[in-house]
């Protein structure tokens, strides 16, 4: 069975999804597919212009892992430009923060996406070696994310 994927931590959703080399979208144009940890990567090292150590600890995965979503990027976008292709920006695995989530029946952590924070709270989310919903985001994670998005903080303004 295969390594289920590491979640991408991207601190930016772009207001604009779709480029073309044209005004009108509708022209049935080939279109390239950029998910949003490629164009997190593309931002971190060509707009930041971030060393590709920094980029990888601020997406949460290794510097290889970086390495290869920057490079899928960039084929799709100079394919784009050359062949004046649309992009289309969607999709992807990635996550605004990582949470750090414990099942107090069989002790099992693990790693979960700030999206699922909310599903946990309401006792929508069970643990995936128990089936238990006795699960909760422990108190270590505030320290991991304390800013903007902490899941402790948005849980307890509810």
């Amino acid at each position: 069975m295969a390594r289920p994927k590491k979640w991408r931590k991207i601190d930016h959703i772009p207001t604009v999804s779709f480029f073309s080399p044209s005004e009108n979208e509708d022209i049935g144009l080939p279109c390239n597919i950029l998910k949003l940890e490629e164009l997190e990567a593309v931002r971190l090292k060509d707009l930041e212009g971030l060393e590709q150590e920094e980029c990888a600890s601020k997406m949460e995965v290794s510097r290889p892992t970086f390495q290869r979503i920057l490079i899928s990027a960039r084929e799709k976008i100079a394919d784009s430009l050359i062949n004046g292709k649309s992009i289309k920006v969607e999709g992807g695995n990635f996550t605004r923060n990582i949470c750090s989530v414990h099942c107090s029946d069989c002790n099992k952590e693990w790693n979960e996406s700030f999206e699922n924070i909310q599903k946990i709270k309401n006792k929508e989310y069970i643990c995936p070696s128990c089936g238990s919903q006795n699960v909760y985001c422990q108190k270590s994670c505030e320290m991991k994310f304390c800013k903007k998005h902490c899941c402790r903080n948005r849980i307890d303004e509810e």
